[in-house]
């Protein structure tokens, strides 16, 4: 990773997702971001933490890149997100959204479990006149 990175470590309670799209908002108006762009992550990082069953607290990295925001989630336990995201189906489940909202969906094993990376290609929105 290079660039700038801005790291959570949220516990596993859903209300502390929140505090992840706050960061994420603030990140979105400093870059100035579009909101479909800004839509897309707020959505592939519910879908992500939304996935994790457990009592442990997960950590959220965001690297921010010229064209990119790379956003690293885990540990997860197990293999149970890798075969999530393996799994084929006709329906709407998490391999599918993330496909939809983000460019790029990788899993690797690393620091106690697993974590996924996801990439989202930005360009920055028109900068208004002050």
């Amino acid at each position: 990773m290079t660039g700038d990175v801005i790291t959570l470590t949220v516990p596993p309670e859903r209300d502390f997702h929140r505090v992840v799209h706050l960061v994420l908002g603030g990140l979105a108006v400093r870059l100035n971001l579009t909101f479909d762009a800004l839509e897309d992550l707020q959505l592939a990082l519910d879908e992500v933490l939304g996935s994790r069953s457990g009592e442990h607290e997960l950590t959220v990295a965001m690297n921010v890149l010229p064209d990119a925001i790379e956003t690293s989630v885990g540990p997860f336990p197990g293999e149970t997100l890798r075969r999530e995201l393996e799994r084929d189906g006709n329906g709407v489940g998490l391999r599918r959204v993330l496909a939809t909202v983000v460019d790029r969906v990788e899993v690797d094993d690393r620091e106690g479990g697993q974590w996924v990376q996801l990439t989202k290609r930005v360009r920055p929105g028109p900068r208004e006149a002050v």
